[in-house]
């Protein structure tokens, strides 16, 4: 109620009951101004009601909840389900406009300001993240790969002639894909691997950036987040490179954001070299639901040309979902969770090792890998470590990745070898799991426990057999010596 509508309540209710309720309402109002103002996270998260309150009062500022609107287009955000309205709080128009995803929308100007806001909180987090320096950013409602092809062809529209993209080997297909669905060709370039761990090849990048025509190479496409025993890539040196051969530079930061290594990679490239773009995934960083990515870079004007890029206009469910929980969060809950997210790490390693010492197995060392680890599966053979992964599965265990040599995959024109290890030649079989935000310690002593049980159901026949193999042997033995 406004100042009006509350002085009218106290015909009924004593003025002092009032007054509480006037105070109130202004505790809320007080955050929305605030965030109003400083366009940035809350330091502390907020509570239900003050979000839902925004929500509703951002709500009334679309046509479609106009009292005695009559929308007479062909898109009015009619919604015909109750549940979806409510679901949506009755924002139906979703965000941009024909020509610009990140333009206001005249039917929509709470949509509008929800997308704002949430653009700039989610700027916000990325510098107290980490990445300091960056300047602009847009969500989008598409995840990584396609939010990938939206930043290629943007690039394009600056490198008409431009068919090739340079790409150290990561063994996940969407963001390989991307390449193909954006039309251009991909240049493989395989990695080093230097004990357990695979490193970039920058030697190789530097040496095709020299025998190729620059205006042919779209950009370097480079990754950060990815499964051990990869390690992210060497930013800094391909961003020196990319500085020196006027190449642009896009980083494939999927669920990077909550790894400090990874956002000092991004904001050390950036500063010593060249990064056009960075795009991250909002599931994997925010803990909200599958649908949406944030592009992000150092130059205003460049997102800018890649929220033009993007045609027509745009859902605003992954904006809301992302709007609401940064509101939740705060920056202490964010803060908070980036710094839970470290020590699980540090517990999943100690919980891993306990497993591998018990079966003698052995942690693949990737000390620059600071989310996934590894385990060895050389107890078992190449079977039943592909086994092992669908064992975990079917006992709850979701995530985890087992893999053996010998699988050859193709995906658009390239064959890769060995797929799922990054490497044409790695030399063990093993077990990935990885510590994201989010993770509990019940999560990790519940995987722990399991892994356990799995590797003594498979390991235990092998051992029998063996047994059973040396008996016939010892058998067979004496029986030649008594015949002698």
């Amino acid at each position: 109620m406004n100042v009006e509508n509350f002085a009218l309540a106290c015909r009924f209710l004593p003025s002092t009951y009032v007054e509480q309720g006037k105070q109130s309402r202004k505790s809320h109002e007080n955050y929305i101004k605030i965030l109003l103002e400083h366009k940035k996270l809350p330091v502390k998260g907020w509570d239900r009601s003050t979000i839902e309150m925004l929500l509703n009062e951002i709500s009334t500022m679309d046509s479609n909840n106009f009292l005695g609107n009559a929308g007479i287009g062909e898109r009015e955000g009619r919604i015909a389900s109750p549940i979806v309205v409510q679901r949506h709080y009755g924002l139906a128009h979703g965000i941009g406009r024909s020509g610009d995803i990140a333009a206001v929308q005249p039917k929509a100007a709470g949509s509008s300001l929800m997308m704002k806001l949430t653009n700039a909180m989610v700027l916000d987090a990325i510098r107290i993240a980490g990445v300091r320096s960056a300047s602009s950013c847009i969500v989008v409602p598409m995840a990584t790969g396609m939010s990938m092809v939206l930043t290629f062809l943007t690039i394009k529209q600056m490198r008409p002639e431009a068919k090739y993209i340079i790409w150290p080997r990561v063994d996940q297909k969407s963001c390989f894909k991307a390449i193909f669905t954006a039309g251009f060709e991909p240049i493989v370039i395989e990695n080093i691997l230097v004990e357990d761990e695979l490193r970039t090849d920058v030697q190789m990048i530097e040496k095709h950036l020299k025998g190729i025509p620059p205006e042919q190479i779209l950009c370097i496409y480079t990754t950060t987040s990815c499964f051990t025993p990869r390690a992210p890539d060497s930013l800094e040196a391909i961003g020196k490179l990319c500085k020196e051969f006027e190449i642009p530079h896009v980083v494939n930061n999927a669920y990077g954001l909550q790894s400090s290594k990874c956002t000092h990679l991004i904001e050390q490239a950036a500063r010593s070299g060249r990064l056009d773009a960075f795009i991250q995934s909002t599931d994997k960083n925010f803990m909200v639901p599958v649908g949406g990515a944030v592009i992000a870079g150092f130059d205003d004007s460049f997102i800018s040309k890649i929220s033009q890029t993007y045609p027509g206009r745009a859902s605003a469910a992954p904006v809301m979902d992302l709007f609401v929980t940064l509101l939740s969060m705060g920056v202490e809950g964010f803060k908070d969770s980036l710094i839970e997210r470290k020590g699980m790490y540090r517990y999943l390693q100690k919980r891993l090792q306990q497993v591998a010492s018990a079966h003698g197995e052995r942690l693949l060392v990737t000390p620059n890998n600071a989310i996934s680890i590894g385990i060895t599966l050389s107890s078992m053979p190449t079977k039943h470590a592909t086994e092992l992964g669908s064992m975990l599965f079917t006992r709850n265990i979701s995530g985890a990745r087992a893999i053996a040599p010998g699988v050859t995959k193709q995906i658009g024109s390239v064959t890769f070898e060995n797929y799922g290890s990054h490497y044409n030649n790695y030399p063990y079989a093993y077990l990935t799991a990885a510590a994201a935000i989010g993770l509990k310690k019940d999560d990790v002593n519940t995987f722990a426990r399991r892994l356990d049980r799995v590797f003594r159901k498979l390991i235990k026949p092998k051992q029998l057999k063996l047994k059973l193999e040396n008996e016939i042997i010892s058998v067979s033995s004496s029986n030649s010596s008594f015949r002698n």
